[in-house]
């Protein structure tokens, strides 16, 4: 699939930090007119090697940190701040929408997918081509050559997070020497594949947007998670409060992106072990016991053979009683991780990754 990316650039947004990613990109040899929300906090400094890209979830955001429009905290609001692993006092962190972001809805999320406008003013719909993680990474470089930035102090993210942030290290690592991936895996297992992605697409087409969301709830609280958090509240205001923005053409498009997920169809393991050694990739990789999307299992043996072979592989396991959404409810378990890992050195940055020129200012 072509990762063809044109004329990239960023304009300032509608609110502090905000800011509007635009680019020509081409899908499936279809042409697609990019526009993608952005949010930044913190300063990129003068030397342009402060900047942490932080990538969402499958039904996240761009709003990462800070406060929601609805007062509530950002997704990972107690990583990203001053004084916290991602320090915004030191590092410039940014989070921008993917296309296809299922906040589709929300007047404040900017985002390209079926279920936005087409250039011919209708509703882009089944047209909208599929697009991959060679596309996403490269729409995401281009975020990074629009910022002026010669390569990223760090990637990471939880969930979809997470595989974006191992396919910046399959892909690139040179250009990303620490990455973050939380609630991850190397590839898409049964659990995804055989269960959750069959199931959701079934439930789509008999139950529409509200039963889609319940499939995803139920897949990433667990029944520890529901009981928890709903024995005394009402999950269907819930589901019902989160159809208000959600898009199920977005959900259905981004559960076949996470489907095609899987390290070794970049690079062969060996080959990509040898790459990361060589480059000095720092690689942190965070798993929840009972995930029932991302069993441990799948990325613990990942991670051992990868330290074997000679990679800066950190692995953590915790468990947590909101299942695999404990990569944004319970980030304690894995704070002082992400600070040792922002905080290590990195090796130099290599003649390939180069500078790139700016067509960003006042950052």
């Amino acid at each position: 699939m072509s990762e063809t990316l044109r004329g990239a650039g960023l304009e300032a947004g509608a609110g502090p930090g905000e800011w509007v990613f635009s680019a020509q990109a081409t899908f499936s040899g279809v042409d697609v007119p990019l526009r993608l929300g952005a949010q930044s906090w913190g300063t990129l400094n003068a030397a342009r090697d402060n900047a942490v890209l932080v990538c969402h979830y499958y039904t996240g955001t761009m709003r990462a940190a800070g406060t929601n429009p609805d007062g509530t905290p950002g997704w990972w609001a107690a990583l990203i701040g001053p004084g916290l692993p991602l320090d915004t006092d030191r590092f410039f962190v940014i989070c921008m929408n993917t296309p296809s972001n299922v906040q589709a809805r929300d007047s404040g999320i900017v985002t390209t997918g079926p279920d936005t406008p087409h250039p011919d003013g209708e509703t882009w719909g089944p047209r909208f081509p599929d697009w991959d993680f060679g596309d996403l990474h490269a729409i995401q470089l281009g975020l990074m050559q629009a910022l002026g930035v010669a390569r990223w102090h760090a990637v990471a993210g939880p969930s979809l997070g997470g595989l974006q942030a191992l396919q910046w290290a399959a892909r690139t690592p040179e250009l990303a020497p620490r990455v973050a991936a939380v609630a991850a895996s190397p590839h898409v297992g049964p659990a995804l594949r055989d269960a959750f992605t069959p199931l959701l697409r079934q439930v789509a087409q008999v139950g529409g947007l509200e039963e889609a969301l319940r499939v995803i709830t139920f897949f990433g609280l667990g029944a520890d998670g529901l009981e928890a958090l709903f024995r005394n509240a009402d999950l269907g205001a819930y589901l019902a409060a989160r159809s208000g923005t959600a898009s199920l053409p977005h959900i259905l498009d981004i559960a076949r992106l996470v489907g095609t997920h899987d390290l070794a169809g970049v690079t062969p393991h060996p080959e990509m072990f040898a790459h990361w050694a060589a480059s000095g990739l720092r690689l942190l990789t965070v798993n929840i016991a009972g995930d029932q999307f991302f069993p441990a299992a799948e990325m613990r043996g990942f991670a051992q053979a990868s330290a074997a072979a000679g990679v800066n592989h950190t692995h953590l396991e915790f468990a947590s009683g909101q299942g695999h959404l404990g990569c944004v409810n319970d980030t304690a378990a894995f704070a002082a991780q992400m600070h040792a890992l922002l905080n290590a050195p990195a090796t130099p940055v290599l003649a390939a990754a180069g500078a790139v020129g700016s067509e960003l200012s006042g950052v």
